[in-house]
């Protein structure tokens, strides 16, 4: 969609109260009167990813490492997503690794690559793989891994109601694809699981 073409605040109200009265509710009742601007307000934050450009977040690095070169890795950063099939919350954490080639970018940089691409509607498997493409592209290490646990509440609120289940997908490029022990070191380094 065209910017020109983005909704304005007042419309995007509107819609709420459309779906409040469709849901069976009424829009003018005194705990639903400021609903309307919440939702809009909440939609602000949780798809804010849209005006990021997550390259941007690593295009600052550090080239005086004393020739470091090891793995890196990030655990844990959690993150808070939608789902695009039915905007239903997609909670979970994600853990990135790369190989430097001589350039390293700061760790809250790799988190805040992770909070881009994550709201935003996501599918988990793309996101993943969108994490790990813009790493190659931007840092152009020896190789990169991306492994993303999530839970997703379209399937625990919804359809099945079966609740405690993660997802796991993964992105390995590079080294990380193509050696065997460089992708084990990684998967060791984030122990993955229940458990740990």
């Amino acid at each position: 969609m065209a910017h020109d073409d983005k909704p304005t605040r007042e419309q995007a109200e509107a819609a709420v109260r459309t779906l409040l009265r469709w849901a069976g509710d009424d829009p003018l009742r005194e705990g639903l009167l400021d609903t309307p601007k919440r939702v809009a307000k909440a939609y602000q934050d949780w798809f804010s990813g849209y005006g990021e450009d997550p390259a941007d977040y690593l295009k600052r690095t550090f080239e005086e490492v004393e020739g470091y070169d090891e793995m890196i890795v990030l655990r844990d950063i959690e993150f808070e997503s939608h789902c695009e099939h039915h905007m239903a919350p997609i909670i979970g954490k994600a853990h990135v690794g790369y190989l430097p080639d001589g350039k390293v970018v700061g760790i809250s940089k790799l988190a805040r690559v992770v909070e881009t691409y994550a709201r935003r509607l996501q599918v988990q498997e793309k996101m993943t793989a969108q994490i790990a493409q813009v790493i190659q592209d931007v840092l152009h290490p020896r190789g990169v891994g991306v492994v993303i646990e999530g839970a997703h509440e379209c399937m625990t609120t919804r359809g099945v109601h079966k609740r405690g289940v993660s997802m796991i997908t993964s992105k390995m490029l590079g080294s990380f694809r193509e050696d065997a022990r460089t992708r084990a070191e990684f998967l060791q380094f984030i122990d993955v699981g229940p458990g740990r």
